[in-house]
């Protein structure tokens, strides 16, 4: 089928409006309250997220946002809003909208701007490398929820993910080399990967094989001896088993081994926020440090460098 005219939507989290205890609160409420994000028994979970982990959580998440917050807003905020407008930049003949699976801008805000623009196809780039079910089946239960109130529904072109894509990989391996080049090489150059509990793997979650995927990938370009790269999951929450090993207990362990130098790298995060820019950077920092380490560094996400924005222009241009 031809159409008509196609427009780009940009998927990413969602960060809180500001950094402030109810920002926070709000926004934790709604990532929390997904059943993708926690499948818990709405029974056992809602005292517990709302009589317990919102009110004792907020607080101190708020900090944290507070410690990296940038002048224009959210870090994650801002660079989304960079990438879109340089993509925007690339593509003049095309809407390019943003939509956030949490907070705002909303995802049906995004369809909704781009409905009314008299787009007839929409091409949809989650930009989540690796596939989870806990983010990029997110965007697609949220998509399907939307349109579903709709007589008339776009073209829809889903990119489920672009682990080992051509351009993203040569875009990693130019940031690891630019950082090599500047700190000198590290002993280890740690993968850290956000986590998803072991059992949403078990039950058929192809995300932890997407990240080795980019890993091997990365290594190849890189051209580097894979035993000085390793592969970690960070950011776990609550009691159950997560994806290991951990980054934060690597760090430490290879810290109190004689480790001396590190470089961490967060591949799947498109944009830096609260995640990489604090817990990685700082936090894990400490700990790699503490244990006997001597010298960390982190690099930083694509964000909206022009590899990146070249990526993205083509990822989704065959589709249009």
């Amino acid at each position: 089928m031809r159409y008509k005219k196609t427009g780009i939507l940009l998927v990413n989290l969602g960060t809180p409006d500001a950094p402030t205890a109810d920002a926070v609160k709000r926004y934790l409420r709604q990532f929390l309250s997904d059943r993708r994000v926690v499948d818990t028994s709405r029974l056992l979970w809602w005292p517990l997220l709302r009589g317990v982990i919102l009110p004792i959580r907020s607080p101190r998440v708020a900090k944290l946002y507070q410690s990296v917050w940038m002048e224009e807003g959210s870090p994650l905020m801002v660079y989304s809003r960079r990438q879109q407008k340089a993509l925007a930049e690339r593509l003049p003949e095309m809407p390019v909208a943003l939509g956030m699976s949490y907070g705002t801008p909303s995802l049906e805000s995004a369809v909704n701007d781009l409905l009314a623009q008299d787009v007839d196809h929409i091409v949809v780039l989650p930009l989540y490398p690796q596939y989870s079910c806990s983010t990029v089946a997110a965007v697609w239960d949220e998509l399907a929820r939307i349109l579903g109130k709709t007589r008339a529904i776009p073209g829809i072109t889903f990119i489920r993910d672009y682990a080992t894509d051509h351009d993203y990989i040569n875009a990693l391996a130019g940031t690891v080399k630019a950082s090599f080049a500047r700190h000198g090489e590290p002993d280890l150059l740690m993968l850290s990967y956000h986590g998803i509990p072991q059992r949403y793997a078990n039950e058929g979650d192809d995300y932890p094989q997407r990240c080795r995927d980019t890993t091997r990938a990365l290594v190849s370009a890189l051209e580097i001896d894979p035993d000085k790269v390793m592969m970690t999951f960070q950011s776990r929450f609550g009691r159950e088993p997560w994806l290991t090993p951990y980054t934060d207990e690597t760090l430490k362990m290879l810290g109190e081994k004689g480790v001396k130098h590190i470089q961490v790298m967060c591949p799947g995060f498109s944009a830096d926020c609260l995640e990489t820019l604090e817990e990685i950077a700082v936090q894990n920092r400490e700990v790699f440090l503490e244990a006997g380490g001597v010298k960390y560094e982190y690099i930083p996400a694509l964000n909206d460098t022009p590899e990146h924005i070249d990526m993205m222009q083509a990822l989704v241009t065959p589709h249009c």
